[in-house]
């Protein structure tokens, strides 16, 4: 009897060592990520997407307060669903991406809440204008691939997004949710 569980331990050791070593995640798989958004315009559910985003990332799972994130979308590259949708967007009255080109989200901290769950505090700009934020994250490890999974939900009124006769909320709601998968390789 003691052999077959020694087996078994031995076996199971030797499985999960790998999984003991630490991997730092900072080597972002642009083609596995995605930065979309979703919003109601006259009380119906619509979304969208960011086709271009650049992003620097350093995360150790066994060290979370170390970590650091840094998220630059193009705006203009903004995919409403309809061509002049995404030209009315990019406009003045809505991002301004001759003036205001990118987004950008940088982190400042992160806290660890069991389970693979996570707080990303840190500061989102949008047309010069800059907020704190805290954006509620999981992280999946798959091997050497991590993929970090979270929403964000913003006012579009704080940043501007909007102006002239959209700055009312009537037609398009001030509620945002911005969704996002970012899936790094590590070593």
């Amino acid at each position: 009897m003691k052999r077959p569980a020694l087996a078994l331990a031995l076996a199971l050791g030797a499985a999960l060592a790998p999984a003991a070593h630490a991997i730092e995640y900072n080597q972002v798989q642009a083609d596995k990520s995605r930065i979309g958004f979703g919003y109601k315009q006259m009380g119906v559910a619509m979304d969208g997407k960011f086709k271009k985003f650049a992003s620097q990332l350093s995360f150790d799972p066994a060290q979370p307060a170390n970590a650091k994130a840094t998220i630059d979308v193009d705006l203009a590259s903004i995919d409403t669903g309809t061509a002049e949708a995404d030209a009315e967007v990019a406009g003045k009255q809505w991002f301004n991406t001759k003036a205001f080109p990118n987004a950008r989200f940088v982190s400042t901290a992160v806290k660890s809440l069991g389970g693979n769950r996570y707080e990303v505090a840190g500061t989102l700009t949008i047309k010069g204008k800059t907020q704190n934020v805290v954006v509620p994250a999981t992280f999946t490890p798959q091997g050497n691939t991590g993929v970090f999974d979270g929403s964000l939900n913003i006012r579009r009124g704080d940043f501007s997004i909007g102006e002239g006769p959209w700055a009312a909320f009537d037609i398009v709601a001030n509620d945002i949710q911005i969704k996002f998968r970012i899936a790094a390789s590590g070593k």
